[in-house]
């Protein structure tokens, strides 16, 4: 009877790692990495040796040296006196400053007009859509400057704010808008509970305690709808929830404020300037609304094609429930839109984010003002001050996507 002989084995051969698929990719990765990485060390090998032959060297000392200018508009303190790494982050802050509002009025605006440009109204379509166009195709510098010669132009001088001049006050006489600054209430709390100090500049406990109290009323509001659906599932009625849900959004951050006797300063003029409310640069004014304006335009026409598509079925289906239009937007369209809209929303955050560097034309002196404005010319570290802004700006890139991709991943459909 014969036996069945074993496939004789053949050891490894240095042919499998091209000829093998079970080699050949891994060879591919590990080859292009040891390139890159030649390629790196080559490159830091001859900026270093440029370096040394102009008589330099590669270090971030000059951030604790004196900086030796002002910042106009600063969220922390500040003065001439102080170091380049406080100037950088000063003007680090006003560029998250004027990123975070501007996403916020460029979304209200985007989603608004976006909505509007489906209106059966031929006119109010129409008037949307000149907006969208005009916006989208003209440079947001061109914005910028044309916005600034707005403010610095047409507007009045302070002084013409006096009682019988030519200007007047907006907002029932707390807001002034001057040739200058804008000049808005300052808010204020007569039972503050202070400021923490954590060495590099000062938290305001007040701003803490009502972000506490939003955040509280946001997770109850959680656990009163989860409680709802619970319900419902087990008897197939839902209870009412609106007003349930109004308070803990509402109450708990009025409560607060009040807790802490907020109130506001109003701006009254006082000879030549305003004085008691919070002056604000017409060149910040002039960045933010440009940036929001601009990155609304794209936005709009973000929502309108995530709304278009949606099967027009859902709409037919929602009116034979007996839904009205705008019920059925709120309720049904959008809530299916976002999957659309959101990936595409989120590179528009990171445009706004990154052409805010653009503020140096209108003089607010942002990461890109300070850091590599002021303080490369004065130290000549260009090479220093341009990687420092440009990982920054990795990093705030990075921190956007991250959190929107989070917000993506939660409204997604959920499949069972």
């Amino acid at each position: 009877m014969a036996i069945a002989s074993e496939p004789p084995k053949h050891g490894f051969r240095l042919s499998q790692l091209l000829y093998d698929t079970r080699y050949r990719s891994m060879t591919i990765q590990v080859v292009v990495m040891m390139m890159f990485m030649a390629f790196a060390a080559w490159l830091v090998d001859n900026t270093v040796s440029n370096l040394a032959a102009r008589g330099k060297d590669f270090n971030f000392g000059f951030l604790g040296v004196r900086s030796g200018y002002d910042i106009g508009q600063r969220l922390i303190a500040y003065d001439s006196d102080s170091t380049h790494a406080r100037a950088m982050l000063v003007g680090l802050l006003n560029t998250l400053l004027v990123s975070f509002l501007g996403c916020i009025v460029a979304t209200v605006i985007g989603v608004f007009v976006g909505v509007l440009r489906l209106s059966k109204n031929w006119l109010v379509a129409r008037l949307m859509t000149i907006y969208v166009e005009i916006f989208r195709n003209v440079p947001v510098l061109l914005w910028i400057l044309i916005i600034l010669a707005v403010f610095t132009e047409a507007a009045p001088l302070p002084n013409a704010f006096k009682e019988g001049g030519d200007a007047s006050m907006m907002l029932f006489d707390s807001i002034a808008v001057t040739n200058r600054y804008t000049a808005v209430p300052d808010p204020l709390f007569s039972r503050s509970l202070g400021n923490i100090d954590i060495g590099i500049f000062l938290i305001s406990s007040d701003l803490l305690a009502l972000i506490a109290a939003i955040v509280a009323g946001w997770y109850a509001r959680r656990i009163v709808l989860r409680r709802a659906t619970f319900v419902q599932n087990a008897t197939g009625e839902r209870p009412v929830t609106w007003w349930k849900s109004a308070a803990l959004l509402i109450l708990p951050g009025v409560l607060t404020l009040w807790a802490l006797g907020f109130h506001l300063g109003y701006p009254s003029l006082q000879g030549f300037n305003f004085t008691g409310g919070i002056n604000v640069s017409n060149a910040f004014m002039s960045l933010w609304l440009a940036l929001s304006l601009y990155t609304g335009a794209f936005i709009a026409e973000i929502v309108r094609s995530g709304v278009m598509a949606i099967s027009h079925g859902q709409t037919e289906a929602a009116y034979a429930l007996g839904l009205r239009p705008g019920r059925t937007m709120n309720l049904v369209i959008l809530p299916q839109a976002l999957r659309v809209i959101i990936p595409p929303l989120i590179s528009q955050f990171l445009n706004l984010t990154k052409n805010s560097s653009l503020a140096i034309a209108t003089g607010y002196l942002d990461l890109r003002g300070t850091l590599g404005g002021i303080t490369l010319n004065q130290t000549g570290r260009e090479l220093e001050t341009v990687l420092l802004m440009m990982l920054i700006y990795l990093v705030l890139s990075l921190m956007i996507s991250g959190a929107m991709n989070i917000y993506n991943a939660s409204v997604k459909l959920k499949e069972r």
